[in-house]
């Protein structure tokens, strides 16, 4: 390689650094000339989170099981084991008291109460899915209840609503009322189902649209905390569905209906238009029921069932001590025996075995806080 040829290489050699220094410079300058524009002293308020509401995360539909997933027990015998996983927003917690700045004093601010009785037989924390909905601002109640009322039922589980008024008290939602904050509540399970997660996706797209016409805006629960929940107390009613009969076996001839109706409305009974009589308890419910074993347009029978509902009716009200009663009382005057499904006669002392079930059943419905004929007993098991 020739001198000259060195010479070359050292000059392109000097020629390409020369290159990269001068655009390492330009960038430099650049990058000052940037930082210089848009230098500020204030705070990047997208940074700050003092002030700042954040935004509420919805939970997810999960319309699928969890793997390995354990339901928790129920045991009515022992402390209840079905508890509320959500309750009243607004009584449930003490209300945050505002601070004077200029003063540094506390300024008193009335705490709402919670539901009233009326209130919590709609909207019972302990059988119902709560579903807090805030409002932007007080609405009156004959705005809303139009639109409330499109979403009553979804499945077969009721749905109901009730409000904090201005008040302060939770109550239903009325004509003439004005309210700041309301709840929704699903019934989480029937005597035939539990709330399950097809229902509670629609109650959740169905209840949004709600929502949006009324300007409030739903704070869902999680659906597999709620499925949990609802199947748990489903397992309750299934174990707590106990209905008793005691039948009347005519000793001789069968009964001719039409004279058998005159003879049951003298005993108290009221005829209803499915043909089926029922016991009233004196205050417009329902003690038990009697039914002729035939379908309707027969003209004899020789066998009466009594049947009582033993999860909606009072212990106070004895309602198998009364079916008993009125069952011997027809005895005399149809000349007739108790008999079991069997027609295997009801004696005495079989008659006293069943009554101590029916104490301890009622003491295991007290327990888990689901007495028999309450509110809550009689929309479980309506």
């Amino acid at each position: 390689m020739t001198d000259f040829q060195m010479s070359l290489i050292a000059a392109g050699g000097v020629f390409i650094v020369a290159v990269i220094s001068y655009n390492k410079w330009q960038e430099y300058k650049a990058r000052k000339s940037v930082e210089r524009a848009f230098a500020t002293d204030h705070d990047d308020v997208l940074m700050r989170t003092e002030g700042v509401p954040v935004a509420r995360q919805e939970p997810m539909l999960d319309l699928g099981a969890t793997p390995g997933a354990t339901e928790p027990m129920l045991e009515p015998a022992s402390a209840p084991a079905i508890t509320p996983a959500t309750s009243y927003a607004a009584a449930d917690s003490a209300p945050v008291e505002p601070v004077d700045a200029t003063t540094n004093m506390t300024i008193a601010t009335p705490a709402p109460t919670p539901p009233s009785e009326l209130a919590d037989r709609l909207v019972d924390p302990l059988i119902d899915c709560l579903i807090p909905l805030s409002l932007e601002g007080a609405v009156r109640g004959d705005k809303i209840l139009p639109v409330l009322q499109t979403l009553r039922l979804v499945g077969t589980k009721p749905i109901h609503y009730i409000g904090l008024a201005v008040s302060g008290d939770w109550e239903p939602i009325v004509h003439g009322g004005v309210y700041t904050s309301l709840q929704a509540g699903v019934q989480m399970a029937t005597r035939t189902t539990a709330l399950n997660e097809i229902e509670y996706s629609d109650l959740v797209t169905r209840l949004r649209t709600v929502a949006d016409e009324i300007g409030a805006e739903p704070e869902v629960p999680d659906m597999i905390d709620v499925m949990a929940e609802a199947r748990t107390l489903h397992r309750f009613v299934a174990g707590h569905d106990a209905q008793l009969g005691v039948n009347l076996l005519s000793n001789g001839g069968p009964w001719a209906i039409s004279t058998l109706i005159g003879a049951l409305e003298n005993q108290g009974f009221d005829v209803r238009p499915d043909g089926r009589f029922a016991m009233p308890d004196g205050d417009g419910g329902l003690l038990f029921t009697l039914t002729t074993n035939v379908t309707l347009g027969a003209d004899t029978t020789s066998r009466l069932t009594l049947l009582l509902d033993v999860p909606c009716v009072a212990p106070a009200r004895d309602g198998f001590g009364a079916m008993v009663a009125c069952a011997r009382s027809l005895v005399g005057r149809l000349d007739a025996t108790i008999v079991d499904d069997s027609n295997q006669p009801l004696l005495d002392p079989a008659l006293a075995e069943i009554n101590g079930q029916v104490l301890e059943f009622y003491q295991e419905m007290e327990a888990s806080d689901i007495p028999a004929g309450s509110n809550r007993a009689m929309r479980l098991f309506s």
